[in-house]
């Protein structure tokens, strides 16, 4: 990753290595300026080389999450080598004097006597004030049920891995993240996203890109130990099978000297298996089988293969083409993957470790992911306000963590401003904007648009809130009409501006995004459709359910006259999903034949780049496959540009209309 940031800055500013031996002829090659590396493989050096010309050149050393190894022999063996060196360190979560480690060198504690005097500070606070993380939802889950007289402290005292490991507690609590994974990862809703994975061509790393269409986000689950990690991952695979529930769920783990957490830091795991007894190993062999089997790749625990391993579950993570991710402290701290947005917290967590684990959820993607959400397991909510004490200040709980489901609901005071909760908008939207009353004049239109983009922003939030379902106060068919006419209005203003922005001018913004994520889908439709088969064709308040759905749907409304025109031949002998692929794909073939045949295009290059297009998800108006498609046009007096935007506007109206269907 950090060699991808240089590479992005200037191709070649940087040399990574796989191996001590690498780094070593980096160190002596004078034209190697920038090296990244690990400090083990630095400390490794360093063991072998007492002597080295390295060592008496200026060299400047950066250390990224500085709160973490560099404490220790290891970083002592790398100042005591180096003569003529500047250090700087980076991090997060700094070790200050109230959250240092108890053992070790007494010098050596905290982050200010390792690395010198603070030079900046950046916190949490200043980063979700600035709009470069988003702040986090928490959700305690109680799973012990404790007596009256007895803390939860003692409980734990008395018994405590056996309550934890109690093989009834972990099957609720998979039954839970079952039950509720599609409402945390936002499931039913979808969205653009651009997949990136390496290719390794005859030594050549060559970068992928794909724009994808996906369904909401990922997860990663953090458990205490080993062994229950490994439970989980049995529980999950077992209940999987019993339900229709279809998830990828996939488990990585590696000895560490202490499985939980020491002083706050959450301990170094290596990607190196051996050490794990037999019984891990052989459990992780089989559940890195059952990866296998999914994706067609062949890892195993062998060291070589147990790194790649690593590395092509990280890559798949990034992409969303994993749901849930069983881990004991790996990818905890320092993986980045914009589409997680929830952790499943079965572990203790306290200080650095607590805001590196719940910092995995908070990178920013889109706005329908509009925090990070934390699902706790254990009650950590001692432990999280002290972290955001210690490592934003005292007040930033309210920043960082958001609002109760009551304050969203209901409305809150802040900073002496009464801000309106959900169910006070939707009073509103009701009486200034009945439903079947046309919205007449600008201002009133802008009104309503200011108005319910802030109801979609709250329900987009209110959702994750297990006590949102049954309080919506909207009817289903309510707010269909009331996005219809969202959507009218969105494209008015489109048509108007002439633009493609969603953000029409300085006073309009649309949350078209957010009405994507609440829409139906083809799916939907076709089981109206059904239905109305069913009913023998006479049930006539279907299809006005299949209008209003479509009509509430900007996705859908590409669609209609697809949906329309099958629904009426709709009969007794239509079967509905086979008639449907047959009708979808016969008119698709006659839309683009007609493109290709008004067009004067090249058939068999314009029939290859629709193909790929719907493969990519994506209509490429840009680059050489589009020219392709062009026949032989006069550049001169823009003929070319005039007939290219043209072929360009109408292939993007045929991909809007059929997309998702083929």
């Amino acid at each position: 990753q950090t060699m991808k940031e240089y590479d992005r800055f200037q191709k070649g500013a940087a040399n990574g290595n796989t191996s001590t031996r690498v780094l070593q002829k980096q160190l002596s090659d004078n034209n190697s300026k920038i090296i990244i590396t690990t400090i083990q493989k630095l400390d490794i050096f360093i063991r072998r080389n007492k002597e080295h010309p390295i060592y008496r050149k200026h060299v400047v050393l950066v250390f990224d999450e500085c709160h973490r190894s560099q404490f220790g022999e290891m970083h002592s063996a790398i100042i005591k080598a180096f003569k003529n060196y500047h250090i700087f360190g980076f991090t997060g979560t700094p070790i200050f004097a109230t959250n240092a480690p108890s053992g070790g060198n007494p010098l050596l504690r905290t982050t200010e006597q390792v690395f010198g005097d603070k030079l900046h500070t950046y916190t949490v606070v200043d980063a979700i004030n600035d709009g470069n993380v988003l702040p986090f939802r928490i959700d305690f889950i109680n799973t012990i049920k404790i007596p009256k007289n007895l803390a939860d402290k003692q409980v734990f005292a008395i018994d405590r891995e056996k309550a934890l490991m109690d093989p009834m507690r972990i099957q609720e609590i998979v039954t839970y993240i079952l039950e509720h994974f599609d409402q945390k990862t936002k499931r039913s809703q979808s969205y653009k996203f651009t997949a990136k994975w390496d290719e390794n061509k005859q030594g050549t790393i060559v970068e992928h890109r794909e724009s994808r269409r996906v369904m909401g986000f990922n997860s990663i689950f953090a458990v205490a130990s080993i062994p229950m990690a490994m439970r989980y991952y049995a529980e999950f695979k077992r209940q999987l099978t019993t339900t229709s529930k279809n998830l990828k769920v996939a488990t990585i783990f590696s000895f560490g000297p202490n499985e939980e957490e020491i002083d706050g830091l959450l301990p170094d795991e290596d990607l190196l298996p051996n050490n794990l007894d037999a019984t891990a190993r052989d459990f992780l062999d089989s559940a890195i089988r059952d990866y296998n089997a999914l994706f067609n790749t062949n890892f195993d625990t062998s060291a070589d293969k147990f790194q790649n391993y690593y590395k092509d579950l990280s890559m798949r993570m990034k992409n969303r083409e994993i749901d849930l991710l069983i881990v004991v402290n790996m990818f905890l701290t320092g993986f980045d993957a914009t589409t997680l947005n929830t952790l499943w917290v079965d572990k203790n967590l306290r200080q650095h470790g607590l805001i590196q684990a719940f910092s995995r959820t908070n990178r920013i993607l889109n706005s329908v992911k509009t925090f990070g959400n934390i699902v706790c397991f254990r009650d950590l909510k001692d432990e999280t306000d002290k972290a955001i004490a210690l490592f934003g200040n005292k007040d930033a709980g309210g920043i960082v963590l958001l609002k109760t489901y009551d304050e969203y609901y209901h409305g809150y005071d802040e900073d002496g401003v009464h801000k309106s909760g959900y169910a006070d908008l939707i009073a509103e939207l009701e009486q200034l904007f009945p439903l079947g009353e046309a919205i007449l004049g600008e201002e009133a239109q802008k009104k309503f648009i200011a108005l319910f983009g802030s109801i979609l922003r709250l329900r987009n939030i209110l959702t994750s809130f297990d006590d949102f379902e049954g309080n919506e106060i909207l009817a289903e068919r309510e707010l269909q009409d009331y996005q219809s006419m969202y959507i009218d209005l969105y494209q008015e203003f489109k048509l108007a501006a002439q633009g493609d922005k969603e953000t029409i001018n300085d006073d309009i913004e649309f949350e078209i995004e957010l009405i994507r994520q609440i829409e139906v889908n083809i799916d939907y439709i076709l089981m109206l459709v059904a239905k109305y088969h069913d009913s023998n064709c006479t049930d006539k308040s279907i299809l006005t359910t299949i209008d209003k759905a479509v009509n509430a749907s900007i996705e859908l409304r590409s669609k209609k006259e697809l949906i329309e025109r099958f629904v009426a031949q709709v009969n007794m002998a239509t079967d509905v999903d086979e008639d449907w692929r047959k009708f979808v794909a016969e008119q698709k073939d006659t839309d683009l034949s007609a493109i290709i045949d008004g067009e004067n295009l090249k058939p068999e290059e314009t029939r290859k780049f629709i193909d790929n297009s719907f493969r990519d998800g994506i209509l490429k108006t840009t680059g050489t496959d589009i020219d392709r498609i062009i026949p032989p046009v006069s550049r001169f007096g823009g003929n070319r540009a005039r007939k290219k935007q043209g072929v360009i506007e109408r292939l993007l109206e045929f991909f809007e209309k059929y997309f998702g269907l083929v």
